[in-house]
């Protein structure tokens, strides 16, 4: 009597085509058998070298069908010894080889401060030099419709503001519907501190804490977590956890593409 053999071959090495993909370094790939997801920073003749966001390294060996690629089994290879460029941006933009910056529009992006505008340059820089969309901060936006008229937004020259905390009933709602040029736009996130709009699985925390009112938020949040209370450090912490757009939550990307589309509008 035959005996029954089972199929124990996990179902990414079962033999069906799948395309070749070069281990090129920035790479993000996931080893499915462990989990382990991460970008390539080395390839060898026969194994590849993943890094986490969280700085850890694994070495796997380049076997076939050995790796999921955004969801699909692939089989990575070793690079040719030509360089090649990434094919996309860090905001998931198709990327353009040998672009040049375009020379800056009259029109701007504001943003509400510093680590607003690190995060756009890290996430969208590469698209708006491309763009030639100018992205500069504000350190608050209470006095934002007298910063409006100053810039005395136009047909060719596009505002385009980026608000924290933009919710119904809020200060900065209240702020943002005072500004009524046809030629400029006020959109934000629904976070009180653009910290937020990172999402909490890419810094290595299951959350971002409540901070209560009459505290400082950011130096709050930094308590709750346990971490030093140097905000100045937490958020070179927090910003070298974004590696791309997906690290960010859908409010924040809706908001900057929105307003990139809109100060590049023809005129």
């Amino acid at each position: 009597m035959r005996q029954y053999s089972p199929d124990l071959t996990p179902p990414w090495k079962k033999s069906q085509p799948v395309p070749e993909v070069a281990a090129e370094p920035g790479l993000v790939v996931e080893e499915p058998g462990t989990g382990f997801c991460g970008a390539v920073i080395r390839c060898e003749a026969a194994t590849v070298t993943l890094e986490d966001r969280f700085g850890k390294h694994r070495v796997f060996p380049l076997e076939p069908r050995g790796f999921l690629l955004e969801g699909r089994v692939v089989t990575l290879v070793r690079p040719s010894s030509a360089p090649t460029r990434p094919t996309r941006t860090a905001s998931g933009s198709v990327a353009v080889p040998g672009a040049r910056a375009r020379v800056a529009r009259a029109g701007r992006i504001y943003v509400e401060g510093r680590h607003d505008a690190e995060l756009v340059e890290k996430v969208w820089g590469d698209d708006l030099r491309i763009e030639g969309v100018v992205v500069e901060y504000l350190e608050g936006i209470d006095d934002l419709p007298s910063i409006v008229e100053d810039f005395a937004p136009g047909p060719d020259a596009r505002l385009g503001v980026l608000v924290d905390h933009l919710v119904p009933g809020s200060k900065e709602s209240r702020i943002a519907e005072a500004v009524t040029s046809e030629y400029a736009l006020v959109v934000g996130h629904p976070y009180i501190d653009v910290w937020e709009a990172v999402k909490p699985s890419s810094v290595g925390i299951a959350g971002w804490p409540r901070i209560p009112h009459g505290q400082d938020w950011k130096t709050g949040v930094c308590r709750a977590l346990g971490w030093p209370e140097n905000t100045g450090a937490a958020w070179e912490r927090i910003l070298g956890s974004v590696r791309s757009y997906r690290d960010l939550e859908p409010e924040l990307l809706g908001s900057v593409e929105h307003l990139i589309d809109f100060v590049t509008a023809p005129e």
